[in-house]
C-alpha cells in the first residue's frame, strides 16, 4: 500500500480556530467588564466556543463553499455564543459584571471574527488562483456531459484549488482500474472522482477498497440521466435506512414562517412607499396611450399547481392572444410605455399584491401561463418540481440569464435546473442576494427584458 505522505489544509482549520480563540480572549481586555476571575472567564468562553463550533461545523468551510453559506454559519455561531456569554453571569454568580460592557465585547468580537473569516476566505482563494498554493491533484473516471462539466470547473475555477491531472474513460478498450491505481500512486493524486453510471458494482467496490487502503478521497458523480437533484435526505424508519431524493427547506415550519414574514413585510414596504404614488402616475400614462385597463390579469399556476390571478401593469394593447403567446422581441402588441416598464421590470410590481395575498413569494420560480405550464409539464423533465414552493416575482433562474421569452427547450431546461437548485438550497440570505441582483439588473438593463 502506498499512503499519501501529506494532507493539504491539515493545519489551516486548527490555526483558524486558535486565532478565533485569541480574538475572543483578547477583545475582552478592551472593556471594563468587572470580571472577578479573568482566567475562569477565558477558560469558559474558550471551551464553549469550541463546543459550539464543533456542533455548528463552523470550521467546515470547503474550498468550493460560497460566501452566502459562510454568513449563516457565523450568525449561528455568534447567537449561541451570546447565549453562553450571558449565561456566565448566572452560572458563576457574577452580579457585578457590566452587562453593557459585555454587550460591547460581544459586538466587537463578532465583527473581528467576521472580518477575519471573510478575509482568510478570500485570501485563500487568491492564494490558490495566483500562487497555485493549497491545491489538490485530482483525476476523473468516466466520460459524459457531467464529467466534462466537472473537468471544465476544475480548469476554470482556479480559486477552488483543484489541479486536474487526467481523465480515464471506462469506454476505452484499454481501460483498467489497475492502470488508474498506478497513475494515482505515481502522480500523488489526492482525490478521485468517478461516474457511477459507467462502472459496475464490482469495479466500484474495488475502487472504494483502493481509496480506503491508500488514504485517497473518493467522490462520485451522479449518473447522467438528467436528474438535476442529488441532495438526498437520509432517514431511518426504525432501523431501516431510507433515502429521499430531495430535501426542501421551505417544507420546514420555521423556514416557511420566516419566508412568509419576510414576504409580508417586504410587500407592504413596496406597496406603501412605491406603488402608492407610482400606480396613479402609471395609470394616467397607460390610459393616455391606449384604451383598456391599467392592470393586466392572467391565470397562472402556483404552489401545488393551484391556479391564481397574477397581476401586472398592462404593457400591451388589449388582444385575445395575451393568454396564449409570450411577448417576443419587437412584439407589435407592446405599447411605448409598455416597452419601458417591461425593460425596467416595473410592469411586475403589482405582483406584490399577489405576495401579500399569499399566492406568490418575493423570490421563487417564476409562474408560467396555464397553457405553457401544461405544455412544459409534458415536454420538460422535472418541470413540475417547481410547484413544490410558491412562485416568485423574481428568481435564481431570472438573475442567471434565463428570464423572459423561451426561444428553445434549452432555455426552459436551464430555468428548471436553477429553480430546482433554489428549492433545495433556499435560505433567507439567498433570497436577499437574488433581490439585490434583480434590482441591479433592472438598473443596468437586460437583453431579454422585452
Amino acid at each position: 500500500m502506498h499512503y499519501k505522505k501529506g494532507r493539504y489544509s491539515s493545519l489551516i482549520k486548527p490555526l483558524f480556530g486558535l486565532i478565533d480563540l485569541l480574538v475572543i480572549n483578547l477583545t475582552v481586555l478592551l472593556f471594563e467588564t468587572n470580571l472577578n476571575n479573568t482566567f475562569v472567564f477565558a477558560l469558559y468562553i474558550s471551551l464553549t466556543w469550541l463546543i459550539i463550533a464543533v456542533k455548528n461545523h463552523f470550521y467546515e468551510v470547503q474550498r468550493h463553499t460560497r460566501v452566502i453559506q459562510i454568513i449563516p454559519l457565523l450568525i449561528r455561531q455568534m447567537l449561541f455564543f451570546a447565549l453562553v456569554l450571558y449565561a456566565f453571569i448566572g452560572v458563576f454568580k457574577q452580579p457585578h459584571i457590566s452587562r453593557l460592557a459585555l454587550g460591547y465585547y460581544f459586538i466587537y468580537s463578532s465583527l473581528f471574527i467576521l472580518a477575519f473569516k471573510l478575509l482568510t476566505f478570500f485570501l485563500l482563494k487568491k492564494y490558490r488562483t495566483i500562487l497555485s498554493g493549497n491545491t489538490r491533484n485530482v483525476i476523473v473516471i468516466g466520460e459524459n456531459e457531467k464529467v466534462r462539466q466537472l473537468i471544465n470547473t476544475f480548469n476554470t475555477r482556479l480559486d477552488f484549488g483543484y489541479k486536474f491531472k487526467a481523465q480515464f474513460s471506462s469506454n476505452d478498450d484499454f481501460f483498467s482500474l489497475d492502470k488508474c491505481f498506478k497513475y494515482i500512486i505515481e502522480n500523488s493524486i489526492d482525490e478521485i472522482y468517478f461516474s457511477v453510471s459507467e462502472l459496475s458494482n464490482k469495479q466500484i467496490n474495488k475502487l472504494i477498497d483502493f481509496a480506503d487502503n491508500n488514504l485517497r478521497e473518493l467522490k462520485f458523480i451522479p449518473d447522467n440521466k438528467d436528474i438535476y437533484s442529488k441532495k438526498l435526505k437520509y432517514e431511518y424508519y426504525d432501523y431501516i435506512p431510507i433515502l429521499s431524493i430531495r430535501s426542501i427547506p421551505l417544507q420546514e415550519p420555521f423556514n416557511k414562517f420566516i419566508k412568509r414574514l419576510f414576504d409580508i413585510l417586504f410587500s407592504i414596504f413596496i406597496i406603501v412607499f412605491l406603488l402608492s404614488w407610482l400606480t396613479p402616475l402609471l395609470a394616467i400614462i397607460i390610459k393616455l396611450e391606449s384604451k383598456g385597463p391599467v392592470f393586466f390579469k392572467q391565470s397562472r399556476n402556483g404552489f401545488n399547481y393551484y391556479e391564481f390571478d397574477c397581476y401586472k401593469f398592462r404593457s400591451m394593447t388589449p388582444n385575445t392572444n395575451a393568454h396564449l403567446h409570450q411577448a417576443t422581441k419587437g412584439d407589435l402588441r407592446i405599447t411605448k410605455v409598455g416597452a419601458f416598464i417591461r425593460k425596467t421590470s416595473i410592469d411586475e410590481l403589482p405582483q406584490f399584491f399577489n405576495v401579500l395575498f399569499g399566492d406568490m413569494s418575493v423570490v421563487g420560480p417564476r409562474p408560467h401561463m396555464v397553457s405553457h405550464t401544461d405544455m412544459y409539464a409534458q415536454r420538460i423533465d422535472k418541470f413540475m418540481v417547481r410547484h413544490f414552493v410558491k412562485p416568485g416575482i423574481t428568481g435564481l433562474a431570472q438573475i442567471s440569464g434565463f428570464r423572459g421569452e423561451v426561444e428553445t427547450d434549452k432555455d426552459i431546461i436551464n430555468r428548471v435546473k436553477y429553480d430546482i437548485f433554489y428549492i433545495e438550497n433556499w435560505s433567507l440570505l439567498l433570497d436577499l442576494k437574488i433581490i439585490f441582483q434583480t434590482f441591479v439588473n433592472a438598473i443596468m438593463g437586460e437583453d431579454k427584458a422585452y
